[in-house]
Protein backbone atom coordinates (compact mmCIF):
# COMPACT_ATOMS: atom_id res chain seq x y z
CA UNK A 1 0.00 0.00 0.00
CA UNK A 2 0.85 3.57 -0.58
CA UNK A 3 3.17 5.26 1.98
CA UNK A 4 0.34 8.24 2.59
CA UNK A 5 -1.82 5.27 3.93
CA UNK A 6 -3.11 7.20 6.92
CA UNK A 7 -3.95 3.88 8.48
CA UNK A 8 -0.42 2.79 8.10
CA UNK A 9 2.73 2.76 10.36
CA UNK A 10 5.87 4.38 10.16
CA UNK A 11 7.31 1.49 11.26
CA UNK A 12 6.51 -1.12 8.54
CA UNK A 13 7.11 -4.65 8.52
CA UNK A 14 10.94 -4.32 7.31
CA UNK A 15 11.39 -3.91 11.11
CA UNK A 16 10.39 -7.36 11.12
CA UNK A 17 12.08 -8.50 8.32
CA UNK A 18 8.76 -9.13 6.54
CA UNK A 19 9.33 -8.10 2.85
CA UNK A 20 8.18 -8.64 -0.69
CA UNK A 21 4.62 -9.37 0.62
CA UNK A 22 1.66 -8.65 -1.90
CA UNK A 23 -1.05 -6.41 -0.26
CA UNK A 24 -0.40 -4.85 3.01
CA UNK A 25 -3.74 -4.19 5.04
CA UNK A 26 -3.25 -1.99 7.70
CA UNK A 27 -5.48 -1.15 10.61
CA UNK A 28 -8.64 -2.06 8.51
CA UNK A 29 -12.07 -1.40 10.51
CA UNK A 30 -14.31 -4.27 11.40
CA UNK A 31 -16.75 -4.01 8.48
CA UNK A 32 -13.62 -3.94 6.21
CA UNK A 33 -12.31 -6.75 7.70
CA UNK A 34 -15.84 -8.17 7.25
CA UNK A 35 -15.08 -7.93 3.35
CA UNK A 36 -11.83 -9.58 3.14
CA UNK A 37 -12.90 -12.57 5.21
CA UNK A 38 -16.06 -13.16 2.68
CA UNK A 39 -13.95 -12.48 -0.42
CA UNK A 40 -11.65 -15.09 1.22
CA UNK A 41 -14.30 -17.21 2.41
CA UNK A 42 -12.67 -17.72 5.25
CA UNK A 43 -16.28 -17.86 7.15
CA UNK A 44 -19.92 -17.28 7.05
CA UNK A 45 -22.12 -14.64 8.18
CA UNK A 46 -24.70 -15.81 10.77
CA UNK A 47 -28.36 -14.30 10.90
CA UNK A 48 -27.91 -10.61 12.51
CA UNK A 49 -24.56 -10.23 12.10
CA UNK A 50 -22.02 -12.40 13.56
CA UNK A 51 -19.31 -14.14 11.86
CA UNK A 52 -18.88 -17.52 12.03
CA UNK A 53 -15.44 -19.62 11.31
CA UNK A 54 -14.11 -22.75 12.08
CA UNK A 55 -10.52 -23.60 13.54
CA UNK A 56 -10.03 -27.11 12.07
CA UNK A 57 -8.92 -29.99 14.26
CA UNK A 58 -7.27 -27.45 16.70
CA UNK A 59 -10.66 -26.41 18.81
CA UNK A 60 -8.70 -25.12 21.99
CA UNK A 61 -5.31 -23.88 23.47
CA UNK A 62 -2.17 -26.46 22.44
CA UNK A 63 -0.65 -26.55 25.87
CA UNK A 64 2.06 -28.94 24.64
CA UNK A 65 3.32 -26.63 21.50
CA UNK A 66 4.10 -23.13 23.29
CA UNK A 67 7.81 -22.75 24.39
CA UNK A 68 9.97 -19.85 25.61
CA UNK A 69 12.64 -18.98 23.67
CA UNK A 70 15.69 -19.21 26.01
CA UNK A 71 17.74 -16.01 25.75
CA UNK A 72 20.07 -13.95 28.06
CA UNK A 73 17.42 -10.93 28.78
CA UNK A 74 14.84 -13.31 30.25
CA UNK A 75 16.37 -16.80 31.34
CA UNK A 76 16.85 -15.61 34.80
CA UNK A 77 13.67 -14.56 35.19
CA UNK A 78 11.22 -17.39 33.82
CA UNK A 79 9.86 -20.31 35.56
CA UNK A 80 11.35 -23.20 33.80
CA UNK A 81 9.67 -26.54 34.22
CA UNK A 82 6.55 -28.31 32.87
CA UNK A 83 4.67 -24.98 31.82
CA UNK A 84 7.21 -23.02 30.14
CA UNK A 85 9.71 -25.09 28.30
CA UNK A 86 12.29 -23.75 26.81
CA UNK A 87 13.23 -23.44 23.35
CA UNK A 88 16.61 -22.92 21.30
CA UNK A 89 17.25 -19.31 20.20
CA UNK A 90 18.84 -20.89 17.06
CA UNK A 91 15.93 -22.99 16.15
CA UNK A 92 13.71 -19.91 17.14
CA UNK A 93 15.44 -18.16 14.20
CA UNK A 94 15.46 -20.87 11.69
CA UNK A 95 11.87 -21.25 11.97
CA UNK A 96 11.24 -17.35 12.16
CA UNK A 97 12.93 -16.84 8.75
CA UNK A 98 10.79 -19.53 7.45
CA UNK A 99 7.50 -17.88 8.57
CA UNK A 100 8.56 -14.63 6.94
CA UNK A 101 9.84 -16.06 3.96
CA UNK A 102 6.11 -17.62 3.77
CA UNK A 103 4.81 -14.60 3.71
CA UNK A 104 6.33 -13.43 0.54
CA UNK A 105 4.37 -12.77 -2.46
CA UNK A 106 0.95 -13.58 0.06
CA UNK A 107 -1.35 -11.09 0.91
CA UNK A 108 -0.78 -9.91 5.18
CA UNK A 109 -3.14 -8.26 7.07
CA UNK A 110 -1.49 -5.53 10.48
CA UNK A 111 -3.50 -4.99 13.54
CA UNK A 112 -1.41 -1.88 15.80
CA UNK A 113 -2.89 -1.99 19.01
CA UNK A 114 -3.03 -1.80 22.59
CA UNK A 115 -2.36 -4.70 25.95
CA UNK A 116 -3.92 -2.59 29.11
CA UNK A 117 -6.89 0.23 29.60
CA UNK A 118 -4.12 1.71 31.77
CA UNK A 119 -2.31 4.44 29.33
CA UNK A 120 0.50 4.14 32.49
CA UNK A 121 1.15 0.78 31.68
CA UNK A 122 0.17 -0.01 28.23
CA UNK A 123 2.35 -2.07 25.96
CA UNK A 124 1.96 -1.46 22.42
CA UNK A 125 1.77 -4.74 20.12
CA UNK A 126 1.52 -5.48 16.65
CA UNK A 127 -0.31 -8.49 15.55
CA UNK A 128 0.32 -9.53 11.23
CA UNK A 129 -1.63 -12.22 10.16
CA UNK A 130 -2.16 -14.36 7.32
CA UNK A 131 -5.90 -14.20 7.28
CA UNK A 132 -8.61 -11.44 7.84
CA UNK A 133 -10.56 -13.05 10.84
CA UNK A 134 -7.29 -13.34 12.58
CA UNK A 135 -6.82 -9.44 12.49
CA UNK A 136 -10.46 -8.98 13.34
CA UNK A 137 -9.70 -10.82 16.65
CA UNK A 138 -6.46 -8.85 17.14
CA UNK A 139 -8.81 -5.67 16.65
CA UNK A 140 -11.68 -7.33 18.62
CA UNK A 141 -9.75 -8.71 21.85
CA UNK A 142 -6.95 -6.01 21.95
CA UNK A 143 -7.57 -2.18 22.29
CA UNK A 144 -7.54 -0.74 18.99
CA UNK A 145 -4.65 2.81 18.23
CA UNK A 146 -6.65 5.89 17.59
CA UNK A 147 -6.35 7.20 14.10
CA UNK A 148 -4.55 9.95 15.46
CA UNK A 149 -1.81 7.41 16.69
CA UNK A 150 -1.50 4.70 14.14
CA UNK A 151 1.19 6.41 12.00
CA UNK A 152 3.54 6.77 15.03
CA UNK A 153 2.55 3.94 16.19
CA UNK A 154 5.75 1.02 17.09
CA UNK A 155 5.12 -2.08 18.52
CA UNK A 156 6.61 -2.98 21.53
CA UNK A 157 6.27 -6.82 20.95
CA UNK A 158 4.94 -8.41 17.67
CA UNK A 159 2.71 -11.39 16.76
CA UNK A 160 3.15 -13.30 14.05
CA UNK A 161 0.39 -15.48 13.42
CA UNK A 162 0.81 -17.99 10.33
CA UNK A 163 -1.48 -20.80 10.81
CA UNK A 164 -1.26 -22.35 7.61
CA UNK A 165 2.13 -23.01 7.96
CA UNK A 166 3.61 -25.94 9.81
CA UNK A 167 6.95 -26.99 11.58
CA UNK A 168 8.32 -29.77 10.61
CA UNK A 169 9.34 -31.36 14.45
CA UNK A 170 11.81 -33.75 13.13
CA UNK A 171 14.27 -30.43 12.12
CA UNK A 172 12.48 -27.54 14.29
CA UNK A 173 12.41 -29.40 17.73
CA UNK A 174 8.81 -28.36 18.01
CA UNK A 175 6.56 -31.33 19.48
CA UNK A 176 4.35 -31.28 16.41
CA UNK A 177 3.64 -29.21 13.08
CA UNK A 178 1.93 -26.14 15.85
CA UNK A 179 4.04 -24.10 17.09
CA UNK A 180 3.68 -21.16 19.80
CA UNK A 181 7.15 -19.30 20.33
CA UNK A 182 7.31 -16.63 22.91
CA UNK A 183 10.74 -14.67 22.44
CA UNK A 184 11.24 -12.28 25.38
CA UNK A 185 14.75 -10.86 23.72
CA UNK A 186 13.48 -10.65 20.54
CA UNK A 187 10.08 -8.87 21.43
CA UNK A 188 8.15 -11.84 19.18
CA UNK A 189 5.69 -14.55 19.06
CA UNK A 190 5.43 -16.52 16.15
CA UNK A 191 2.27 -19.06 16.06
CA UNK A 192 2.19 -21.58 13.30
CA UNK A 193 0.01 -24.51 12.29
CA UNK A 194 -3.10 -23.74 14.34
CA UNK A 195 -6.36 -21.40 13.44
CA UNK A 196 -7.55 -21.41 17.33
CA UNK A 197 -7.57 -17.72 17.55
CA UNK A 198 -7.10 -17.85 21.78
CA UNK A 199 -3.48 -18.16 21.14
CA UNK A 200 -2.92 -14.62 20.07
CA UNK A 201 -4.88 -13.38 23.12
CA UNK A 202 -2.68 -15.65 25.58
CA UNK A 203 0.52 -15.15 23.89
CA UNK A 204 0.36 -11.56 24.57
CA UNK A 205 -0.91 -12.23 28.41
CA UNK A 206 1.70 -14.31 28.54
CA UNK A 207 3.74 -11.46 28.42
CA UNK A 208 2.10 -9.00 30.36
CA UNK A 209 2.67 -11.70 33.03
CA UNK A 210 6.34 -11.65 32.50
CA UNK A 211 6.52 -7.36 31.93
CA UNK A 212 4.02 -6.20 34.55
CA UNK A 213 5.15 -7.92 37.96
CA UNK A 214 8.91 -6.48 37.41
CA UNK A 215 6.96 -3.07 37.41
CA UNK A 216 5.51 -3.62 40.80
CA UNK A 217 2.06 -4.67 38.64
CA UNK A 218 0.14 -7.94 39.82
CA UNK A 219 -0.88 -9.34 36.69
CA UNK A 220 -3.81 -11.73 37.27
CA UNK A 221 -5.97 -14.50 35.22
CA UNK A 222 -9.36 -13.05 36.63
CA UNK A 223 -12.15 -10.89 35.36
CA UNK A 224 -13.06 -8.14 37.71
CA UNK A 225 -16.04 -5.53 37.72
CA UNK A 226 -17.67 -2.32 39.97
CA UNK A 227 -20.19 -2.43 42.24
CA UNK A 228 -23.16 0.55 42.87
CA UNK A 229 -20.63 1.87 45.92
CA UNK A 230 -17.55 2.09 43.26
CA UNK A 231 -16.72 -0.89 44.62
CA UNK A 232 -14.53 -3.47 42.68
CA UNK A 233 -14.46 -7.09 42.77
CA UNK A 234 -12.33 -9.87 41.03
CA UNK A 235 -13.19 -13.44 39.97
CA UNK A 236 -10.08 -15.63 39.83
CA UNK A 237 -10.76 -19.24 38.29
CA UNK A 238 -9.69 -21.37 35.32
CA UNK A 239 -12.23 -21.92 31.99
CA UNK A 240 -15.45 -23.39 32.78
CA UNK A 241 -15.34 -22.18 36.32
CA UNK A 242 -18.15 -19.07 35.33
CA UNK A 243 -15.25 -15.75 35.64
CA UNK A 244 -17.45 -14.62 32.31
CA UNK A 245 -20.98 -15.21 33.52
CA UNK A 246 -20.61 -14.37 37.04
CA UNK A 247 -18.56 -11.06 36.08
CA UNK A 248 -21.49 -9.75 33.69
CA UNK A 249 -23.96 -8.81 36.50
CA UNK A 250 -26.27 -6.60 35.21
CA UNK A 251 -26.35 -4.96 38.88
CA UNK A 252 -22.61 -4.06 38.36
CA UNK A 253 -20.31 -2.76 35.38
CA UNK A 254 -17.87 -4.93 33.66
CA UNK A 255 -14.24 -4.20 33.90
CA UNK A 256 -13.03 -7.12 31.82
CA UNK A 257 -13.94 -10.84 32.01
CA UNK A 258 -10.03 -12.19 31.62
CA UNK A 259 -7.34 -10.78 32.31
CA UNK A 260 -6.32 -7.72 34.43
CA UNK A 261 -3.61 -5.75 36.02
CA UNK A 262 -3.47 -4.40 39.46
CA UNK A 263 -1.26 -1.56 40.29
CA UNK A 264 -0.52 1.20 43.13
CA UNK A 265 -3.60 2.76 41.14
CA UNK A 266 -6.26 0.19 41.27
CA UNK A 267 -7.06 -2.60 38.99
CA UNK A 268 -7.02 -2.47 34.83
CA UNK A 269 -7.93 -5.14 32.13
CA UNK A 270 -5.75 -6.05 29.61
CA UNK A 271 -8.21 -6.38 26.90
CA UNK A 272 -10.44 -4.21 25.12
CA UNK A 273 -12.78 -7.55 24.29
CA UNK A 274 -14.18 -10.70 25.59
CA UNK A 275 -13.52 -14.43 25.00
CA UNK A 276 -16.48 -16.08 26.33
CA UNK A 277 -17.57 -20.00 25.86
CA UNK A 278 -20.81 -20.71 24.10
CA UNK A 279 -21.59 -23.78 24.30
CA UNK A 280 -25.32 -24.39 25.41
CA UNK A 281 -25.35 -20.69 26.48
CA UNK A 282 -28.76 -19.43 27.68
CA UNK A 283 -30.67 -16.47 27.37
CA UNK A 284 -32.30 -17.13 30.71
CA UNK A 285 -29.06 -17.43 32.23
CA UNK A 286 -26.50 -15.62 30.45
CA UNK A 287 -28.79 -13.21 28.62
CA UNK A 288 -25.88 -10.55 28.05
CA UNK A 289 -23.75 -12.61 26.81
CA UNK A 290 -26.29 -14.64 24.69
CA UNK A 291 -27.13 -11.14 22.68
CA UNK A 292 -23.46 -10.97 21.52
CA UNK A 293 -24.28 -14.26 19.40
CA UNK A 294 -26.26 -11.67 17.53
CA UNK A 295 -24.49 -9.02 17.08
CA UNK A 296 -22.75 -8.07 13.78
CA UNK A 297 -18.63 -7.87 14.96
CA UNK A 298 -19.18 -10.91 16.92
CA UNK A 299 -16.88 -13.56 15.81
CA UNK A 300 -17.93 -17.06 16.98
CA UNK A 301 -15.49 -20.26 16.83
CA UNK A 302 -16.55 -23.96 15.53
CA UNK A 303 -20.04 -22.85 16.26
CA UNK A 304 -22.54 -24.76 14.53
CA UNK A 305 -24.95 -23.08 11.66
CA UNK A 306 -27.48 -23.89 9.44
CA UNK A 307 -26.26 -22.49 6.23
CA UNK A 308 -29.63 -22.63 4.68
CA UNK A 309 -31.46 -20.29 7.20
CA UNK A 310 -27.82 -18.94 9.10
CA UNK A 311 -29.47 -19.80 12.08
CA UNK A 312 -27.14 -20.88 14.82
CA UNK A 313 -27.12 -23.38 17.22
CA UNK A 314 -25.48 -22.80 20.51
CA UNK A 315 -26.49 -26.19 21.87
CA UNK A 316 -24.38 -28.52 19.13
CA UNK A 317 -20.97 -29.82 20.13
CA UNK A 318 -20.22 -31.75 17.33
CA UNK A 319 -16.65 -29.68 16.59
CA UNK A 320 -16.23 -29.11 20.30
CA UNK A 321 -17.19 -28.46 23.54
CA UNK A 322 -14.63 -25.31 23.67
CA UNK A 323 -16.80 -23.07 21.12
CA UNK A 324 -16.18 -19.57 21.80
CA UNK A 325 -17.42 -15.91 20.66
CA UNK A 326 -14.93 -12.68 20.76
CA UNK A 327 -16.83 -9.41 20.80
CA UNK A 328 -16.05 -6.34 22.10
CA UNK A 329 -16.70 -4.99 25.47
CA UNK A 330 -18.92 -2.58 25.03
CA UNK A 331 -21.46 -5.26 23.52
CA UNK A 332 -21.81 -5.79 27.54
CA UNK A 333 -24.31 -2.90 28.12
CA UNK A 334 -22.96 -1.95 31.55
CA UNK A 335 -19.12 -2.64 30.78
CA UNK A 336 -16.96 0.41 32.28
CA UNK A 337 -15.75 2.27 29.63
CA UNK A 338 -12.46 2.98 30.75
CA UNK A 339 -11.39 -0.66 31.65
CA UNK A 340 -10.50 0.26 34.81
CA UNK A 341 -11.54 0.32 38.53
CA UNK A 342 -10.63 0.72 42.23
CA UNK A 343 -8.50 -1.77 44.62
CA UNK A 344 -10.70 -4.70 44.83
CA UNK A 345 -12.88 -4.43 48.08
CA UNK A 346 -13.67 -8.76 46.99
CA UNK A 347 -11.73 -11.38 45.80
CA UNK A 348 -13.76 -14.37 44.58
CA UNK A 349 -12.21 -17.80 43.72
CA UNK A 350 -13.96 -19.94 41.61
CA UNK A 351 -13.42 -23.51 41.52
CA UNK A 352 -16.07 -26.00 39.67
CA UNK A 353 -15.65 -29.31 42.37
CA UNK A 354 -16.97 -31.75 40.12
CA UNK A 355 -16.49 -34.25 42.89
CA UNK A 356 -19.37 -32.00 45.09
CA UNK A 357 -17.30 -31.73 48.38
CA UNK A 358 -16.62 -28.41 48.36
CA UNK A 359 -18.79 -25.45 49.80
CA UNK A 360 -20.97 -23.13 47.46
CA UNK A 361 -19.56 -20.10 49.30
CA UNK A 362 -17.04 -19.73 51.99
CA UNK A 363 -15.09 -16.84 53.63
CA UNK A 364 -11.12 -17.19 53.42
CA UNK A 365 -8.48 -15.90 55.31
CA UNK A 366 -5.36 -14.03 54.10
CA UNK A 367 -3.91 -17.39 54.92
CA UNK A 368 -6.47 -19.69 53.28
CA UNK A 369 -6.57 -17.15 50.18
CA UNK A 370 -3.01 -17.69 49.78
CA UNK A 371 -3.63 -21.21 49.64
CA UNK A 372 -5.89 -21.83 47.28
CA UNK A 373 -4.95 -19.37 45.28
CA UNK A 374 -1.46 -21.22 44.71
CA UNK A 375 -3.19 -24.50 44.87
CA UNK A 376 -5.45 -23.28 41.79
CA UNK A 377 -8.15 -26.02 42.02
CA UNK A 378 -10.88 -26.91 39.92
CA UNK A 379 -11.76 -30.14 38.24
CA UNK A 380 -12.47 -31.51 34.92
CA UNK A 381 -15.34 -34.18 33.76
CA UNK A 382 -15.94 -36.05 30.45
CA UNK A 383 -16.95 -33.94 27.97
CA UNK A 384 -15.24 -30.70 28.30
CA UNK A 385 -11.54 -32.24 27.50
CA UNK A 386 -10.52 -35.15 24.82
CA UNK A 387 -9.34 -38.13 26.64
CA UNK A 388 -11.19 -37.64 30.05
CA UNK A 389 -13.24 -40.82 31.44
CA UNK A 390 -16.39 -40.70 33.51
CA UNK A 391 -14.50 -40.35 36.54
CA UNK A 392 -13.90 -36.69 37.43
CA UNK A 393 -10.36 -35.34 37.23
CA UNK A 394 -8.56 -32.61 39.69
CA UNK A 395 -7.01 -29.83 38.16
CA UNK A 396 -4.18 -27.72 39.90
CA UNK A 397 -3.43 -24.45 37.70
CA UNK A 398 -1.27 -22.27 40.06
CA UNK A 399 -2.88 -18.87 40.36
CA UNK A 400 -5.73 -20.08 38.52
CA UNK A 401 -3.94 -19.77 34.98
CA UNK A 402 0.04 -22.19 35.19
CA UNK A 403 -0.46 -22.23 31.59
CA UNK A 404 0.32 -18.29 30.91
CA UNK A 405 2.68 -17.65 34.15
CA UNK A 406 6.40 -16.85 32.88
CA UNK A 407 7.60 -16.12 36.34
CA UNK A 408 7.47 -18.21 40.09
CA UNK A 409 3.91 -18.59 40.98
CA UNK A 410 5.13 -17.16 44.66
CA UNK A 411 5.94 -13.90 42.84
CA UNK A 412 2.25 -12.93 41.84
CA UNK A 413 1.36 -14.95 45.01
CA UNK A 414 3.68 -12.96 47.24
CA UNK A 415 2.14 -9.95 45.67
CA UNK A 416 -1.50 -10.70 45.97
CA UNK A 417 -0.50 -11.57 49.53
CA UNK A 418 0.94 -7.84 50.33
CA UNK A 419 -2.45 -6.32 48.37
CA UNK A 420 -4.88 -8.05 50.28
CA UNK A 421 -3.35 -6.60 53.60
CA UNK A 422 -2.80 -3.58 52.33
CA UNK A 423 -6.51 -2.94 51.00
CA UNK A 424 -7.55 -5.18 53.45
CA UNK A 425 -9.59 -7.56 50.80
CA UNK A 426 -12.14 -9.91 51.84
CA UNK A 427 -11.85 -13.14 50.23
CA UNK A 428 -14.29 -16.04 49.21
CA UNK A 429 -13.92 -19.22 47.94
CA UNK A 430 -17.45 -19.95 45.33
CA UNK A 431 -17.33 -23.70 43.94
CA UNK A 432 -19.96 -23.30 40.69
CA UNK A 433 -19.90 -26.94 40.42
CA UNK A 434 -21.89 -29.88 42.11
CA UNK A 435 -23.55 -30.38 44.81
CA UNK A 436 -25.77 -33.47 46.52
CA UNK A 437 -23.01 -35.85 45.21
CA UNK A 438 -20.30 -36.18 42.42
CA UNK A 439 -20.43 -35.26 38.80
CA UNK A 440 -22.71 -38.69 37.43
CA UNK A 441 -24.89 -38.34 40.80
CA UNK A 442 -25.14 -34.95 41.89
CA UNK A 443 -26.11 -32.03 40.05
CA UNK A 444 -24.57 -28.77 38.88
CA UNK A 445 -24.85 -25.83 41.49
CA UNK A 446 -27.95 -23.25 40.53
CA UNK A 447 -26.78 -20.55 38.60
CA UNK A 448 -29.60 -18.23 40.64
CA UNK A 449 -27.88 -19.11 43.88
CA UNK A 450 -24.99 -18.57 42.98
CA UNK A 451 -25.17 -15.53 42.06
CA UNK A 452 -27.06 -15.06 45.10
CA UNK A 453 -24.49 -16.26 47.22
CA UNK A 454 -21.92 -13.83 45.26
CA UNK A 455 -24.37 -10.57 45.60
CA UNK A 456 -24.64 -11.56 49.64
CA UNK A 457 -20.88 -11.43 49.72
CA UNK A 458 -20.20 -8.44 47.66
CA UNK A 459 -22.83 -6.09 49.09
CA UNK A 460 -21.73 -7.09 52.75
CA UNK A 461 -24.75 -8.86 53.76
CA UNK A 462 -22.74 -12.41 54.38
CA UNK A 463 -19.93 -10.33 56.91
CA UNK A 464 -23.16 -10.16 59.65
CA UNK A 465 -23.70 -13.91 59.30
CA UNK A 466 -21.94 -16.43 61.29
CA UNK A 467 -19.75 -19.08 59.81
CA UNK A 468 -19.11 -22.68 60.96
CA UNK A 469 -16.05 -24.29 59.59
CA UNK A 470 -15.80 -27.36 57.71
CA UNK A 471 -13.74 -30.28 59.35
CA UNK A 472 -11.96 -31.24 56.15
CA UNK A 473 -10.80 -27.91 54.44
CA UNK A 474 -11.23 -25.75 57.15
CA UNK A 475 -13.07 -23.54 55.55
CA UNK A 476 -15.33 -20.78 57.14
CA UNK A 477 -19.39 -21.35 55.48
CA UNK A 478 -21.62 -19.19 55.73
CA UNK A 479 -24.52 -20.54 58.39
CA UNK A 480 -27.62 -18.60 56.10
CA UNK A 481 -27.31 -16.69 52.97
CA UNK A 482 -30.15 -14.26 51.87
CA UNK A 483 -32.18 -16.41 49.26
CA UNK A 484 -30.20 -19.50 48.89
CA UNK A 485 -32.13 -22.42 50.68
CA UNK A 486 -30.38 -23.56 53.99
CA UNK A 487 -29.01 -26.85 53.29
CA UNK A 488 -27.59 -26.31 49.84
CA UNK A 489 -24.57 -24.23 51.91
CA UNK A 490 -22.85 -27.67 53.79
CA UNK A 491 -22.10 -30.05 51.24
CA UNK A 492 -22.21 -32.96 53.60
CA UNK A 493 -26.39 -32.27 54.15
CA UNK A 494 -26.79 -32.56 50.48
CA UNK A 495 -25.50 -35.91 49.92
CA UNK A 496 -27.54 -38.82 50.74
CA UNK A 497 -24.81 -40.75 52.01
CA UNK A 498 -22.94 -38.79 54.59
CA UNK A 499 -20.17 -41.72 55.02
CA UNK A 500 -19.79 -41.74 51.16
CA UNK A 501 -19.23 -37.68 51.16
CA UNK A 502 -16.78 -38.06 53.95
CA UNK A 503 -14.34 -40.76 51.56
CA UNK A 504 -14.88 -38.02 48.75
CA UNK A 505 -13.94 -35.35 50.90
CA UNK A 506 -10.58 -37.06 52.18
CA UNK A 507 -9.90 -37.99 48.72
CA UNK A 508 -9.74 -34.47 47.31
CA UNK A 509 -8.00 -33.11 50.57
CA UNK A 510 -5.18 -35.83 49.87
CA UNK A 511 -4.67 -34.77 46.39
CA UNK A 512 -4.76 -30.73 47.66
CA UNK A 513 -2.17 -31.94 49.83
CA UNK A 514 0.36 -33.86 47.08
CA UNK A 515 -0.39 -30.73 44.69
CA UNK A 516 1.10 -28.26 47.71
CA UNK A 517 4.51 -30.16 48.20
CA UNK A 518 5.66 -28.55 45.20
CA UNK A 519 5.33 -24.83 47.44
CA UNK A 520 5.67 -26.55 51.09
CA UNK A 521 8.98 -24.90 51.33
CA UNK A 522 8.25 -21.86 49.33
CA UNK A 523 5.47 -20.66 51.75
CA UNK A 524 5.14 -19.88 55.55
CA UNK A 525 3.84 -22.18 58.43
CA UNK A 526 0.53 -19.98 58.55
CA UNK A 527 0.10 -20.43 54.59
CA UNK A 528 0.84 -24.62 54.80
CA UNK A 529 -1.47 -25.34 57.77
CA UNK A 530 -4.46 -23.19 55.73
CA UNK A 531 -5.06 -26.37 53.54
CA UNK A 532 -7.36 -29.12 54.06
CA UNK A 533 -7.07 -31.71 56.82
CA UNK A 534 -5.78 -35.22 55.71
CA UNK A 535 -7.53 -37.54 58.64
Amino acid sequence: MPASNPLMSKHGLEIHGIKNTNVEYWNLSTPALYEEAMRRREGIIAHLGPLVVRTGHHTGRSPNDKYIVKEPSSEGHVWWGKVNRPFEAEKFETLYKRATSYLQGKDVFVQDCFAGADPRYRLPIRVITETAWHNLFARTMFIPGKAQELQEHKPEFTVINVPRFHAVPETDGTNSEVFILVNFGRKLVLIGGTSYAGEIKKSIFTILNYLLPLRDVMSMHCSANIGPNGDTALFFGLSGTGKTTLSADPERQLIGDDEHGWSDHGVFNFEGGCYAKVIRLSKEAEPQIYETTRRFGTILENVMIDTVTRRLDLDDATLTENTRGAYPIDYIPNAEPSGMGGHPKNIIMLTADAFGVMPPIAKLTPEQAMYHFLSGYTAKVAGTEKGLGKEPQATFSTCFGAPFMALHPTVYAKMLKEKIAQHKVSCWLVNTGWTGGPFGEGSRMKIAYTRAMVHAALNGSLDKISTAPDPIFGLHIPTSCPNVPNEVLKPRNTWKDGNAYDEKAKHLAGLFHKNFEQFANEVTEEIRAAGPKVL
